[in-house]
């Protein structure tokens, strides 16, 4: 009985925070069209999120361009395709790969980070004085983080593709003596405008999902200095598995137009 009760009270508590996470979305996209616009504020936090990741991202993306290619290449070598390694680590690359561990990278540095700053806010009451003072906290700290990360991501997504293809022409150079212009004549000619615009989509409901998380999550932080932690750490959880549900979404609505 105490076991049904728990599953009970667990499952209560998921609906009550799916309806308090729609209502804090509904509340951005009342908020972000109404004047004023915090451009100044919006502007920070842009340099703050895509300026400040930008040496993460490019480490992530090269790494991941080397590792994958190391790996890739015996097994293309058994079967004579090394010919095809262009053309496989490209589309592997910017269709799913880059565009789903840049937004994991991110959720954790700035998912995490818009939690903890706005945790603090809300438990040293620095949000609370804002609405004493007239001013509306939830334009000025909300609507500006999730506009900076919904644009920034895309653009941190592009870097970490190109870093990571060219870490994969490092290794052929190295290993199979492949020029940049054959190397990069085969990655653009295997790329459609099917393969890039699908994965730029996505990358912008990342971006949202990482600022609306962290952003909910750090607003509404529960009292104490152990909130602010928690605050932080769930917003990366619930983010990461967000990430893949609206990546399941897309990859499922992309294969259908593509069937049609």
């Amino acid at each position: 009985m105490n076991a049904i009760l728990k599953i009970h009270d667990s499952f209560q508590a998921f609906l009550t925070e799916i309806g308090d996470l729609s209502y804090f979305t509904a509340r951005f996209f009342k908020e972000v069209f109404k004047q004023p616009f915090e451009f100044k504020e919006f502007l920070r936090q842009c340099y703050n999120m895509g300026n400040r990741s930008l040496l993460l991202v490019a480490v992530t993306g090269f790494i991941i361009g080397l590792v994958f290619t190391l790996q890739s290449r015996p097994t293309l070598q058994e079967f004579g395709a090394v010919s095809w390694m262009p053309s496989m680590v490209s589309i592997s690359i910017i269709r799913e790969i880059g565009p789903i561990i840049t937004a994991l990278i991110c959720a954790g540095r700035i998912g995490s980070g818009i939690g903890a700053e706005l945790g603090s806010m809300r438990v040293t009451e620095q949000i609370d004085a804002m609405e004493v003072s007239g001013t509306n906290p939830f334009k000025y700290l909300v609507v500006t983080r999730i506009a900076a990360t919904t644009l920034m991501l895309p653009l941190l997504v592009i870097l970490g593709d190109c870093i990571a293809v060219y870490g994969s022409y490092l290794v052929e150079h190295l290993k199979g003596d492949v020029s940049f212009q054959l190397y990069f004549n085969q990655v653009f000619e295997a790329l459609e405008f099917g393969d890039i615009i699908p994965a730029t989509i996505k990358s912008f409901f990342f971006g949202f999902a990482i600022g609306l998380v962290g952003c909910y999550k750090g607003y509404n932080c529960k009292k104490g200095t152990a909130g602010v932690g928690l605050a932080a750490n769930s917003a990366v959880v619930y983010t990461s598995m967000l990430l893949f549900i609206i990546d399941f979404i897309a990859v499922f609505v992309t294969d259908i137009f593509y069937d049609l």
